[in-house]
């Protein structure tokens, strides 16, 4: 009931850990973003990762990566956070892909008039939650506006949660556990950041909380784990 009407049917694609050099190359990312185009979405979100910590990226596919990166289409804006393995050369891939990276900060995100919801990224490395949601710090903020918020690691939901005003927040890394036990939905894997939280959904109080699975195969093995690119429309009730 918080979304504006301007902006109810708002489609958000979410793309996670993509560990580019493990198993996700440029031919994979010239795909992803046909997929993501296809869907004509009004923002893309990334939520950290960008390159696997193991590998070194050379020249030439640094420039095939803004590229691909570049040409994802969205009519409102992308937007990035920086995951525990991203560096300073991921944000200058993210710059100069168009994208807008979150440090813990916010922006506001309108469609046709002055009505907005709320967009905020929390950093992995030097994590400040009060400094993320400062919007709620001004003097003429909306108490009741609808709030997004891109988190790395899943476990920091119940912190924000239990501080702040939160509808939705999107995470990754937990890769929701990499080996998933058949018929238990158990993780074999549960990372440091996402022993709580690393099922695919939940819905903690009054907020919903989804972690992607990801793009790349960081340990080298998947099983029956999907890849996820994941897919939002947020509506008016």
């Amino acid at each position: 009931k918080k979304i504006p009407k301007s902006l109810s049917g708002l489609k958000i694609i979410q793309l996670s850990d993509l560990h580019f050099g493990s198993t996700m190359f440029n031919n994979n990312v010239k795909e992803i973003q046909k997929m993501v185009n296809k869907r004509k979405p009004d923002i893309i979100v990334f939520t950290g990762d960008l390159i696997d910590k193991k590998y070194k990226l050379n020249s030439k596919e640094q420039e095939k990566l803004i590229n691909y990166l570049k040409n994802m289409d969205a009519s409102l804006g992308k937007y990035a956070i920086l995951g525990d393995e991203d560096n300073e050369l991921v944000s200058t891939i993210f710059n100069q892909s168009d994208f807008t990276v979150l440090r813990n900060e916010y922006e506001l995100i309108y469609k046709e008039d002055n009505n907005a919801i709320l967009l905020i990224g929390i950093s992995s490395k030097n994590k400040n939650i009060d400094k993320a949601y400062n919007y709620f710090k001004e003097e003429n903020h909306n108490s009741n506006i609808y709030t997004i918020v891109l988190t790395h690691m899943p476990d920091t939901a119940d912190e924000l949660i239990s501080t702040y005003q939160t509808d939705l927040i999107l995470a990754g890394h937990s890769h929701n556990g990499n080996i998933r036990i058949p018929f238990t939905n158990y993780p074999l894997f549960k990372y440091d950041g996402a022993k709580k939280y690393n099922q695919d959904y939940y819905k903690i109080n009054n907020s919903r909380l989804y972690i992607s699975s990801g793009l790349g195969t960081p340990d080298g093995i998947r099983l029956f784990c999907r890849p996820s690119i994941n897919f939002f429309r947020i509506s008016v009730k």
